[in-house]
C-alpha cells in the first residue's frame, strides 16, 4: 500500500471547494456521473482509430447502488478505468483532470464530447461523504487499483482484485447533522430526483435498484414489495432529436415536465446551430405571466446545459431583461467552464449564444404578429408592458430591436395596431403621429384635448401604460415622423385657426393676464384655446414633462417633485368664456371665482388632486346659489 498526502495547495483547494464553490451538496452526484460518462466516452473514442475495439453502446452503463445499513453510495461505470499512475495524476492533485488531457488530443466526433475539462468535481463526493473509496481496472490492463481518501490528510493506492474493466466509487455517506440530512443520499427517490434534475440527458443508462409495490401474481387486492433494475435516465433529450420528428404535444409536454409553468405556451422556439458555436437550444413564449414577474423573487434566465449536463438552472446573461419572460434552456458543446461545471465564464461564446437567442426571439415574435395576430395580440397583452420597458431602458440601445413589437390602441381601429400600420394610413398633410395618455381608453377618449386632433381626421394612439410615455420619448420618433401629445402646446394644426385667434386674444388680454397673475404659482400660462370644440377649459403642457408622467414621476418613492410646465387654456367660443369677460368687467370677485372654478375643473379633467376640495365644493355652491 502506498501512502501519499495531497499537496499544500490542493489541502486548501479542497477545503475551499467543498465548503464554497458548490452552492448544493446534491451536485455531487451530477459530478460523479459526468466523469463516469466521460470514461465511457473514451472507450468511444479510442474505437474509432483502434481496429481491435468495437464499441457496442448497449454493454456500457452506470449503475447506483445504496446501502443504507453501511450507509454506502456506489457509483459504478464500465468505462475505460484507470491505471495506479492516472488514479494519482488525476485524483491525487486537484484540477488535474484526464479528461481535459483526453479531449486536447480527441475533438469531438459524431456528437460525443468529453463532459469533464476539470478534475475538481471528483472531490465534490468529499461534500457528503467521510471517506471515499475508488476501485478502477484500466482497458487493457491485468491489474486493478484501490485509491482510497478520508479527505484532506491525504490518500492511499493500493492493486486489487477487480473482473471487469471500470471504476467503482464507493462514498461513505456522512452522519445527519442539525444542518444537513445525509440520509437523503441513501434514499431511491431522492437519487432518481438529481439523476432526473442534472443527469436527465446523459447518452449512457443510468441504472439502479428500484423497489415498487405490485400486485401479486394472481390477485387483484394484495400488493407485494418487488426489486427491478431500471434506467432512471432518459438518455435523449427532445432538443437533439429532429424537429421533423416531434409534434406540439411533444413540445408542450416538455414544457409541462420542465415545469416552466402551469400554462400553455402560446409558442415554442427550437434551435439548432452548428457553426462557430454549437448548441441546441428549445425556448418557450409562455401564455400566463408568472406571479412573481414583476416582484424581486422573480429570477430571469434559461437552464444552461453542457452536452447534456445542466450547469445553470438560470442563466441569466443568455436572456436580455425585455425577454425576460422566455422560459427554456440551451445546451451547448462549446462552453468554457471554469473550476467546475457549475461556474461559467463569460466568454466569447456564451456571448455569442446569447446574441444568437436574441435575434432568433425577435424575428420569431414579428413572425407571431404577421401570421397570427389574435395570438400576438394574447401575448402582448401579457407582456407588452416589459417591451416598452426594453425600448425605455439602457437610454434606447434597443429600440430598434423592439419598435415593430410594439402595439397601442388606435382612436380610429377601436382596437391595437402597429406603429407600421398607423404611418402607413397617416393622411398626407399630417406631420405628427399623435398620442393620449390617460387611465383608460374610455377616459382618454372623453379628453377636451383629443378634440380638434379628432376633428381633423387624424388617428390618435391611445397611452394607459405608465411606461409608454417614456418609451416614446426615448423613441422619438418612427419612420422619421415624431411623436406628439395631443396635450402639447403646439400641435402642428392650428394654422387655419390663428387669424381668426388673434382679434380674439387681443380683446381678451387684459383678462387673461389677470386670470394669469391669479394662478401665477399654478400654471405657466394662460391661453385663449386653439384646439377645444366643445369644452370650456383644458390643460395643455410645454417641454418634455407631461402631465401623465409628472403623475407617474410623483408617484414613485424618491419624488424629485418633478412638474409639467401647465398651460391653461379657455375656450373663446364656449359660454363660459363670455360670462367669464362679462365677471371680469363688472364684478372681479366673480370673475376670481370663476378663474378658480375653471382651474380646478381642468385638475379634475386630468386625473390631477384638488389642492383644496373644500373650497372648491364651496365655490360650486357660490355658483349655484
Amino acid at each position: 500500500m502506498t501512502k501519499k498526502e495531497f499537496k499544500a495547495e490542493s489541502k486548501r483547494l479542497l477545503d475551499m471547494m467543498i465548503h464554497s464553490i458548490y452552492s448544493q451538496k446534491e451536485i455531487f452526484l451530477r459530478e460523479l456521473i459526468s466523469n463516469a460518462s466521460d470514461a465511457i466516452d473514451k472507450i468511444y473514442y479510442k474505437a474509432l482509430t483502434d481496429d481491435s475495439l468495437s464499441f457496442e453502446k448497449e454493454r456500457y452503463f452506470i449503475k447506483l447502488t445504496a446501502d443504507k445499513e453501511k450507509r454506502t453510495l456506489t457509483i459504478k461505470d464500465t468505462g475505460i478505468g484507470m491505471t495506479q499512475e492516472e488514479l494519482e495524476n488525476n485524483l491525487g492533485t486537484i484540477a488535474k483532470s484526464g479528461s481535459l488531457a483526453f479531449k486536447a488530443e480527441n475533438e469531438a466526433k459524431d456528437g460525443h464530447d468529453i463532459i469533464g475539462q476539470f478534475g475538481v468535481g471528483f472531490y465534490s463526493a468529499f461534500m457528503v461523504a467521510d471517506e471515499v473509496t475508488v476501485t478502477s481496472k484500466a482497458l487493457g490492463s491485468d491489474t486493478a487499483y484501490r485509491w482510497n481518501s478520508k479527505g484532506a490528510d491525504g490518500y492511499t493506492i493500493e492493486p486489487c482484485k477487480k473482473a471487469e474493466v471500470g471504476t467503482e466509487i464507493v462514498l461513505k455517506i456522512k452522519e445527519n447533522t442539525e444542518e444537513d440530512q445525509y440520509d437523503e443520499y441513501l434514499e431511491e427517490y431522492r437519487l432518481k430526483a438529481i439523476v432526473k434534475k442534472y443527469s436527465d440527458f446523459i447518452r449512457y443508462p443510468i441504472k439502479m435498484d428500484v423497489t415498487e409495490s405490485k400486485p401479486k401474481e394472481g390477485s387483484d387486492s394484495e400488493f407485494e414489495q418487488v426489486t427491478e433494475e431500471q434506467v432512471i435516465n432518459s438518455m435523449v433529450p427532445i432538443w437533439r432529436k429532429n424537429k421533423s420528428e416531434l409534434t406540439d404535444e411533444d413540445y408542450d409536454a416538455f414544457y409541462q415536465e420542465k415545469r416552466y409553468g402551469f400554462d400553455k405556451p402560446l409558442k415554442h422556439i427550437h434551435i439548432s446551430v452548428d457553426g462557430m458555436v454549437r448548441y441546441n437550444a428549445i425556448l418557450y413564449i409562455p401564455e400566463t405571466m408568472p406571479f412573481d414577474y414583476y416582484s424581486p423573487e422573480y429570477e430571469k434566465g434559461l437552464e444552461l446545459y453542457s452536452s447534456g449536463v445542466l450547469i445553470m438552472n438560470k442563466c441569466a446573461d443568455l436572456l436580455p431583461d425585455y425577454y425576460s419572460f422566455v422560459k427554456g434552456l440551451v445546451d451547448s458543446e462549446d462552453l468554457s467552464l471554469n473550476i467546475s461545471r457549475e461556474m461559467l465564464q463569460h466568454d466569447r461564446q456564451l456571448k455569442l449564444i446569447a446574441k444568437n437567442i436574441k435575434n432568433k426571439i425577435t424575428s420569431q415574435l414579428k413572425s407571431l404578429l404577421k401570421d397570427d395576430r389574435e395570438k400576438y395580440e394574447t401575448f402582448f397583452g401579457t407582456f407588452g408592458r416589459q417591451l416598452k420597458y426594453g425600448v425605455y431602458s439602457d437610454f434606447g440601445a434597443n429600440k430598434d430591436t423592439l419598435k415593430d413589437l410594439l402595439l397601442f390602441y388606435s382612436s380610429k381601429e377601436q382596437t391595437l395596431v402597429t406603429l407600421k400600420e398607423y404611418i402607413e394610413r397617416m393622411p398626407e398633410d399630417q406631420k405628427y403621429i399623435y398620442y393620449a395618455s390617460g387611465e383608460s381608453y374610455d377616459r382618454i377618449s372623453k379628453m377636451p384635448q383629443t378634440e380638434m386632433v379628432l376633428d381633423k381626421g387624424y388617428e390618435i394612439l391611445y397611452f394607459t401604460d405608465e411606461v409608454d410615455e417614456f418609451a416614446i420619448k426615448m423613441l422619438m420618433s418612427y419612420e422619421d415622423k415624431e411623436f406628439k401629445s395631443v396635450s402639447s402646446g403646439d400641435l402642428g394644426i392650428e394654422a387655419d385657426e390663428k387669424e381668426s385667434a388673434k382679434e380674439e386674444e387681443a380683446d381678451s388680454k387684459d383678462l387673461l393676464t389677470y386670470m394669469k397673475e391669479m394662478l401665477a404659482t399654478k400654471v405657466k400660462d394662460v391661453r385663449l384655446s386653439k384646439r377645444l370644440k366643445t369644452h370650456p377649459v383644458c390643460l395643455s403642457t410645454e417641454g418634455d414633462v407631461t402631465i401623465e408622467m409628472e403623475k407617474i414621476l410623483k408617484a414613485m418613492p424618491n419624488n424629485q417633485q418633478v412638474q409639467a410646465d401647465k398651460i391653461l387654456e379657455i375656450n373663446p367660443s364656449h359660454n363660459v368664456f363670455q360670462a367669464l369677460k362679462i365677471a371680469f368687467e363688472q364684478d372681479k370677485e366673480k370673475a376670481e371665482l370663476y378663474t378658480n372654478l375653471l382651474y380646478n375643473q381642468a385638475l379634475l379633467i386630468e386625473g390631477l388632486p384638488l389642492e383644496d376640495p373644500i373650497e372648491f365644493t364651496n365655490n360650486v355652491c357660490k355658483v349655484m346659489v
